[in-house]
């Protein structure tokens, strides 16, 4: 088995091979790689193939008990300074492979037919591939700065892909939006990291956790300062994982094609935030100051992204909040010391949301065929419901990820979230209340999803709602309704809604299958999963956790988080299908809330107000003091020049004799002032 580990290297290098390979064809040959669209599909697809299948072996290799194994090798050396790259192999790293391999394999497969006539095909694979090797290669990264450069490398992948079609607006500011807050976190990042080496000495985890510990407890750096630099660190991970108040650019980022919107909110991006902060857990658990603040920032965000999710109308901006409220989970876990837990949920939570947002691209893909490729119509809810006798498959898969978000058991969300509120009980009530009145408001929204998409009627074909939502979008008349036309679509409208090709639905029945059965690997009876994959330093036995199982505090536990999800979903079903209650009538009556809650609590207004306006008047101030005073510097001096060189010019006529009375005029001049001086 050894050699599985000695060429785990290829894990991350063989969808790189596929990237550069494609990547060169599209510069070098481009209209022939562009013809041969299926076949470098196919060469892409396989590498990663072959790469998940590595990562299921490793992940073998691990449960049976293989020791941890980490290759290092100088990447640059002066004296005692050392520099070192490799790849770790451990629990943590074989589960994250096994993750991002497996959702990345099936997002390809599923693009196949939701871009399949989008001109861009075979770059978008490309930059898929790209993007999977950044992400695999961080995972496997030994110490802190090689993660930093995959960090930076997952972060360019995704403004490629988020503005791939570049040539629409709002495409193009929403990548630009997410690059410029991701390097607000990742500045923070790096200021972290380099204090932690100062500090430390070290980039290895283990090492910067025990040594910084050491000299807290030493009074070497006062614990004020430790804490600084876990926060500092923990504030790339806010940006990556759009934590509040970095949080604005993942729903933006909706605007890129929908199977990178899958692979960003369930496994790759978003997942590199709280990996990181798994990865540095020995740093975090020694400063309780950044433990208390990681815990109760992914509370807050969890509360936030619930309470804006409810009121939105374009499916993927709702999955994209539900994300942010999810991920919040994960981070409050981390925060409270759940570390199992927020792992835990973060591998339930990547399988059923790539299916949601699957789900939700094959419904635009159906929607496309009636409403035309606008995304502004074929992405509204208001234009929906009924889908369910049209797209049978998708209304299933969907109505299982639903489930599974909203905890109900046993779908796998439920032994995952109830295991992050039974900790967060334990550790601080306050933050139980936060997380558990959170998973209510996800219920009432998901359903709310579910309900006015795939039940009732199809609304799609009233010229009416058509022309209300492009109202709200901002959009004039047919402005936006040939928006895809560039990309290969053709202009044929159908009366109704289709479902989508075995290509996009074989991804969803796939996904399916874990978002149903993989959470009982992590039940609290008999939690495989944490007895896998425990904080570093701690040891856990399965069948002493089993003995100390008491059904006596499980239950009403779990009874609380399951009832308040029933009591969401009974809510939405009398609001959006049986319509006993009119949603109309309740945002009339709480109107500042609505707004409030529809206007994403105006966090995108504020930040345009202070940080992108006030940048722009300091910028003008900036000019105004460039074109005055550094101008007028060199102006000036360039004026003296031309001036004294038109009054020189005078003595400058050839004769000789006049050089000479010049010579001795100023000879005469310097005797005369010695002799007075």
């Amino acid at each position: 088995m050894e050699y599985l580990y000695e060429y785990a290297w290829l894990i991350p290098v063989l969808p790189l091979l596929g990237a550069m390979l494609v990547g060169l064809g599209l510069i070098s040959f481009n209209k022939a790689t562009n013809g041969l669209r299926q076949i470098n599909a196919v060469v892409i697809v396989s590498l990663l193939g072959a790469a998940m299948v590595y990562s299921f072996a490793l992940l073998y290799s691990q449960i049976q008990g293989h020791e941890v194994y980490t290759y290092t090798l100088d990447w640059a050396s002066a004296g005692d300074f050392h520099l070192t790259m490799g790849y770790v192999i451990d629990p943590l790293t074989s589960v994250m492979l096994t993750i991002v391999t497996t959702v990345a394999f099936l997002v390809m497969i599923y693009t196949d037919g939701y871009m399949s006539h989008d001109p861009g095909y075979v770059r978008f694979y490309s930059y898929l591939s790209l993007f999977s090797s950044s992400m695999l290669g961080l995972v496997v990264s030994p110490n802190l700065l090689q993660v930093y450069v995959f960090w930076e490398l997952v972060g360019m992948c995704s403004y490629l892909l988020i503005g791939f079609w570049y040539d629409r607006p709002a495409a193009a500011e929403a990548c630009q939006k997410a690059f410029v807050v991701n390097r607000v976190g990742d500045f923070g990042l790096l200021l972290g990291i380099l204090g932690l080496y100062w500090a430390t000495g070290s980039f290895e985890f283990e090492a910067m956790g025990e040594n910084l510990a050491d000299l807290v407890s030493d009074g070497v750096i006062s614990s004020a300062l430790a804490g600084l630099f876990a926060i500092l660190v923990f504030l790339g991970p806010v940006a990556k994982s759009a934590q509040f108040p970095l949080h604005v650019w993942l729903p933006d980022a909706m605007e890129g094609p929908t199977p990178i919107s899958a692979l960003i909110h369930a496994a790759t991006m978003v997942a590199a935030g709280v990996f990181l902060v798994a990865r540095m857990y020995p740093v975090f658990e020694h400063t309780p100051v950044a433990m208390d603040v990681i815990a109760w920032t992914g509370a807050f965000t969890a509360f936030l992204g619930a309470t804006i999710a409810i009121t939105q109308n374009d499916i993927k901006k709702g999955l994209a909040y539900s994300t942010v409220s999810q991920l919040g989970y994960m981070i409050m876990a981390m925060g409270i010391g759940a570390y199992s837990a927020g792992l835990f949920h973060l591998m339930t939570h990547a399988y059923f949301k790539a299916m949601l947002f699957l789900g939700s691209g094959s419904v635009i893909h159906g929607m496309e065929g009636v409403v035309g490729h606008d995304p502004v119509l074929a992405q509204d809810m208001r234009l929906m419901g009924g889908l369910r006798k049209y797209m049978p498959i998708t209304s299933t898969t969907f109505l299982i990820g639903t489930l599974a978000i909203c905890g109900i058991p046993p779908f796998a969300g439920f032994w995952s979230k109830d295991e992050i509120l039974g900790n967060a009980f334990a550790a601080n009530p306050a933050l139980w209340a936060i997380g558990w009145g959170t998973a209510g408001i996800t219920a009432f929204y998901m359903f709310r999803m579910y309900f006015s998409t795939f039940e009732g009627e199809f609304k799609g074909n009233d010229e009416t709602i058509r022309q209300l939502v492009r109202e709200s979008a901002g959009v004039a008349g047919d402005a936006g309704h040939d928006r895809h036309d560039d990309h290969g679509h053709d202009h044929h409208h159908a009366s109704s809604p289709h479902e989508s090709p075995l290509s996009m639905t074989f991804a969803l029945m796939t996904l399916a299958i874990p978002s149903v059965l993989i959470g009982l690997v992590g039940t609290p009876f008999a939690n495989y999963f944490e007895a896998f994959i425990h904080a570093p330093g701690e040891t856990f036995d399965i069948a002493e956790a089993a003995a100390e199982f008491e059904w006596s505090e499980f239950l009403p536990m779990a009874g609380s988080s399951v009832g308040v999800g029933l009591i969401g979903i009974t809510l939405a079903s009398l609001m959006y299908l049986s319509r006993q209650i009119d949603p109309g009538a309740i945002a009339k009556s709480i109107q500042p809330l609505y707004q409030l809650s529809l206007n994403k609590w105006y966090f995108d207004e504020i930040y345009d107000s202070v940080f992108v306006m006030g940048m722009r008047r300091v910028a003008r101030q900036v000019m105004e003091v460039d074109f005055r005073v550094v101008d007028g510097a060199v102006n000036l001096t360039g004026f003296v020049t031309l001036i004294t060189g038109e009054g020189l010019k005078y003595l400058e006529n050839g004769r000789a004799q006049f050089y000479a009375l010049i010579v001795f005029g100023a000879v005469l001049g310097l005797v005369i002032f010695s002799g007075i001086s």
